[in-house]
Order: C-alpha cells, then sequence, then structure tokens
C-alpha cells in the first residue's frame, strides 16, 4: 500500500505541474499503475527517485515556424522537440505535423518513445517533436518551406550522436527529404544519421516504410501463438489508411488474414472480399485521395462518414491505427460483442486507457504500442547503424532483423508479465520491461 500512495502521490504532482495536458497525464497514468509491483520488489527505485526524474523531460523546446504560402501571406505555427530521456542513447522519435499538436501531445508520445526504444535494446533514448502545421490540402512549395522554416530552428537542437528525428502522422519520405536538404545546407554537414525515414538514394534503409505495420503483424503472430490461433483465415478490421496501417494489411493479407475495413479522418470503407491493396496504394500513396474514392474503383465497397463505427463490424483482430484515443470504451463493447480475440495498437495509445481495461478484464488479449508498434522505430535505430557503418543491408536483411526485435519484444513483456502475476497482461508486462532497462541505466549513471 506505501508503493501504491507513493506512486498517487507522484501523479498527482504530474497533473498539478502539467495542468490541461491530458494525454499527459494519461500516459503517466498507465506506466505508473503498471509499475506497481515491480516498484514493491525493487524499493531502490523509488529511494533513487528515478520515477519523479522520469515524469520530467529532460529538455522541451518550444519554437516559432513562419512560412509564405503560395499567396505570398505569413502563416505561422508552433514548433515542439521533447528531449525527454537519454540514458540509453541519443534521443530518438518522429515528428508529427497535425493540427492536433500541442505540448500535452508531444510530451505524452515522448514519454511513450522512451519505454518503446528501450524495449528495442537499441542504443536509443526517447524523444518526439512536430507542429500544428496541416499538411492536408498544402502544394509542394508550401510543404517544402514549411519544413525549411521549421528546421531553420530544429538543426540546432538534433545530431546523430544527440537527437535524431523521423516520420510521423503527416511526415513521409517528402517531408524527410525537405528537411534533410535543409538541415545540410545549414549545418554544413553530411550526416545522413540526422534523420531516418529517409529516401534509399540518400541512405535510408529498405523496409522502413514497410517496419511498424509489418513489426504489429509480427507482434500479432506471437499473441496468436500464444492463443493456439491460427491467423489464415481470421477476419480484421485496420483503422487508418497511412502508412502503419496499409503494410499491416500488406502482411496480415500475406499470412490468409482477410482484412475488411480501414479509414482515414473522413470515414471508413467496408469491402467484404476483402480490401484490394494496390488500390488502397494508389489512392494514398500515390494520388493522396480520401478513402470515400475507393468506392468509386470498387462498387461493391460501402463508404461511412466518421470513424467511430468500424469497431462496430465483426471480425477476429482488430488492429487500431490511426490516432491516439480513437478506440473508446463503447468501441471496445462493440468489437467484445461482435467476437473480437486480438487487438494490437499500431498507433500510439489509440486505446483509451478505460477501453484497454475493459478488454484485459474481458480475456480480449491485447498488445500496448509501445511494444507492438515498436517496429518503426527499430527499423529507425537498424538504419541509423547502416549510416554509422556507411553500409546498406538487402531487405531480407533488415526484415529478418525487424522480425527478431518483435519476438523479442513480446518475450520480454510476456516474460515480465509472468513473472509480476498477471500473464496475460502485456500492457503490465512491456512497462515493466521497458522501465526495468531505463531505470536501471539512470541509476548506474547517478542524478543528472
Amino acid at each position: 500500500m506505501q508503493t501504491k500512495s507513493t506512486i498517487d502521490a507522484l501523479y498527482a504532482q504530474v497533473i498539478a505541474r502539467n495542468p490541461n495536458e491530458p494525454e499527459f497525464h494519461a500516459a503517466v497514468k498507465e506506466v505508473l499503475e503498471s509499475l506497481v509491483p515491480y516498484l514493491e520488489n525493487h524499493p531502490e527505485m523509488l529511494e533513487a527517485r528515478i520515477l519523479d526524474r522520469l515524469v520530467e523531460p529532460e529538455r522541451f523546446i518550444h519554437f516559432r515556424v513562419a512560412w509564405v504560402d503560395d499567396h505570398g501571406i505569413v502563416r505561422v505555427n508552433r514548433g515542439f522537440r521533447v528531449q525527454y530521456n537519454s540514458a540509453l542513447g541519443p534521443y530518438k522519435g518522429g515528428l508529427r505535423l497535425h493540427p492536433s499538436v500541442n505540448a500535452s501531445i508531444i510530451k505524452f508520445l515522448g514519454f511513450e518513445q522512451v519505454f518503446k526504444n528501450a524495449l528495442t535494446t537499441l542504443p536509443m533514448g526517447g524523444g518526439k517533436g512536430g507542429s500544428d502545421f496541416d499538411p492536408k490540402g498544402k502544394s509542394d512549395g508550401e510543404i517544402m518551406r514549411f519544413c525549411q522554416a521549421f528546421m531553420s530552428e530544429l538543426y540546432r537542437h538534433i545530431g546523430a550522436d544527440l537527437d535524431v528525428p523521423a516520420g510521423d502522422i503527416g511526415v513521409g519520405g517528402r517531408e524527410i527529404g525537405y528537411l534533410y536538404g535543409y538541415y545540410k545546407k545549414l549545418a554544413n554537414l553530411h550526416t545522413q544519421g540526422v534523420l531516418t525515414g529517409k529516401g534509399l538514394h540518400f541512405g535510408g534503409s529498405l523496409v522502413r516504410t514497410q517496419a511498424t505495420g509489418y513489426g504489429l503483424v509480427y507482434f500479432v503472430e506471437n499473441m496468436a501463438k500464444d492463443r493456439g490461433i491460427d491467423l489464415a483465415g481470421q477476419t480484421a478490421i485496420v483503422s487508418g489508411s497511412g502508412n502503419v496501417a496499409i503494410y499491416a494489411i500488406e502482411k496480415l493479407q500475406h499470412l490468409g488474414v482477410k482484412v475488411v475495413a480501414c479509414s482515414d479522418s473522413s470515414g471508413y470503407i467496408i469491402d467484404e472480399r476483402g480490401i484490394d491493396l494496390d488500390l488502397l496504394k494508389d489512392l494514398k500513396e500515390v494520388r493522396r485521395e480520401r478513402i470515400q474514392a475507393y468506392t468509386q474503383a470498387v462498387p461493391s465497397a460501402t463508404f461511412f462518414p466518421g470513424c467511430a463505427g468500424i469497431w462496430t463490424i465483426p471480425c477476429t483482430i482488430a488492429l487500431p491505427c490511426a490516432t491516439q484515443g480513437e478506440l473508446d470504451l463503447e468501441a471496445a463493447h462493440a468489437l467484445m460483442k461482435n467476437g473480437v480475440k486480438l487487438v494490437a495498437e499500431g498507433a500510439n495509445m489509440p486505446t483509451t486507457l478505460e477501453a484497454t481495461a475493459y478488454f484485459l478484464d474481458h480475456d480480449v488479449y491485447f498488445g500496448p504500442g509501445k511494444a507492438a508498434n515498436a517496429g518503426g522505430v527499430a527499423t529507425s535505430g537498424l538504419e541509423m547503424s547502416q549510416n554509422s557503418l556507411r553500409l546498406s543491408w538487402t531487405f531480407d536483411e533488415v526484415d529478418r532483423q525487424l522480425k527478431a526485435i518483435m519476438n523479442s519484444i513480446y518475450a520480454a513483456a510476456k516474460s515480465a508479465a509472468v513473472t509480476y502475476g498477471d500473464p496475460d497482461n502485456l500492457v503490465l508486462g512491456a512497462n515493466i520491461a521497458g522501465f526495468e532497462r531505463v531505470a536501471k541505466a539512470m541509476m548506474s549513471e547517478g542524478v543528472i
């Protein structure tokens, strides 16, 4: 009880010191509550105030981004970078461009990234960044000018051995190219390892595009094996239609799973025959159209406006791959009613705490994002290694290493869950396994 009261007091302090930051509060709450059984066996972590330090980022950078649109009008956005924890290596984490981006979201993502990166066992600390800039509807010229304005401030704070950003929502290969080009000009350095997710012709890694989606499904394979479920012939729904969702769908289809629905911010489609992946890639990766356009090519498919209804579709596997908070308690009830057996997070905390608790209480095997979607940052780490070695590995070699890392993450989360008395609770297991690695490094490095 003393450990629980200490945790509760620390959480109350987090809320008081970070008011009006609900996303950050939720991320901290989930981790702190999971750590109670571990801390009861390791009181030295409390005595060293490891948690007090972990809930406070090492550095938070907030800056103005002024750029000029195609009509010659000056636009102003906010830029952010949180360098959350460097105990295990350089700060590592993506950049998000979306109107919802604010301090709370950046801190929540950075906090999660610390443990996710730790689970990969690669030498990476945790960070995150982005802007409230909305790339939708912008021309290539506007995207380029924004990225250059953003990098004109960010470049002073990053480096291959300091902080290595990558992509996230709204930041793909095009944006990384513009960011890297301007970094190179400003810093007068051809340091490929300063950004990951680069194009293959200037230091990128094979499999990086597929990594988060493929890694998610490799994690799901482990979950299914533990539950005695043959993936071939199962039905799945995958929210989102960006990079993570597309390549999760691709890998699921390789394994014989029929994916019947996906979505974007405007709504979702149902294709009972199974999603036509080539068409989806053309719509989203080439033509950059809304998901409703899918039904023009496939009249038998149906489009529904709004996103919440996707969780009412019967399935055995559900992969939320769109954005945080998209799968709430009502959605969890609907999934449970319609026969879901496995839920794994492709996005960062897309499942609310209430929905997560419901799944855990009702024997739905649940894979938390910090473990299940770590394939992206794992392959970013492999890209950093290739840049340092001035080498490029084959697709099969990178994919082999990615699968080994995801298998290792699952094993670590499962082992910790078993050790601390809740063998089917991968949330608890992933949090403890990630925390233990970071905490031991912080203990070794002293109070800094």
